[in-house]
């Protein structure tokens, strides 16, 4: 069995977690991809291009991020493996996109198209439904997300960080991690150095 069919293995088995496909949608579903490699920073998409794609992380390790006016870097997000990444606002409406997604580590991603997902969500309405739940999930995630920075400490954040990504910590510079935090590098440091002593 060859690598790539192991990512579609994949994706299918993140979709059926979900909803349920018949074996025909799942193989129109799997048509519809396609498989793009990114080398380490390399970007999947830069702040002002239009966002064409979903894209579902097979390998490696992605990092969304906005550039302010002063030029200073904003992390938004990271995903890893079994995770999708965009800028959904971007892709949605066709419009600039608002962040910059690069990879972190050789990245492998199964991408799909607008069209093609609108075909898709016409044709199998359990793709709808999956689609409702992802955004739902996501929704749910950003709202706990903002609670979390105005009602927790960065020891705190730090800890919910490293329970949803568990080796985040090995595969993501520290700067980066601090900056999704909303903390700064050396707060970052000594929170760690502290958990190291306990």
């Amino acid at each position: 069995m060859s690598l790539s069919s192991n990512y579609y293995d994949m994706i299918i088995a993140h979709i059926s977690a979900r909803v349920i496909l018949t074996e025909e949608e799942k193989q129109r579903f799997c048509d519809a991809l396609v498989m793009r490699q990114l080398l380490p920073r390399q970007y999947l998409l830069q702040q002002g291009d239009i966002c064409r794609h979903e894209n579902f992380v097979c390998k490696g390790l992605l990092r969304s991020f906005y550039v302010d006016d002063k030029g200073d870097e904003h992390t938004l997000h990271f995903a890893l493996e079994d995770w999708w990444i965009s800028d959904l606002q971007s892709f949605i409406r066709q419009e600039p996109a608002s962040r910059n997604i690069i990879a972190m580590e050789p990245v492998t991603v199964l991408q799909l198209e607008k069209h093609a997902r609108e075909e898709l969500l016409r044709e199998i309405p359990a793709l709808e439904r999956f689609w409702r739940i992802l955004n739902e999930n996501a929704c749910a995630s950003q709202d706990e997300r903002i609670l979390s920075n105005i009602t927790s400490t960065g020891a705190a954040r730090y800890a919910q960080l490293l329970k949803k990504y568990p080796s985040i910590d090995q595969r993501m510079p520290l700067k980066y991690i601090a900056s999704f935090l909303g903390i700064t590098p050396v707060f970052l440091s000594q929170i760690r150095k502290k958990e190291l002593k306990n």
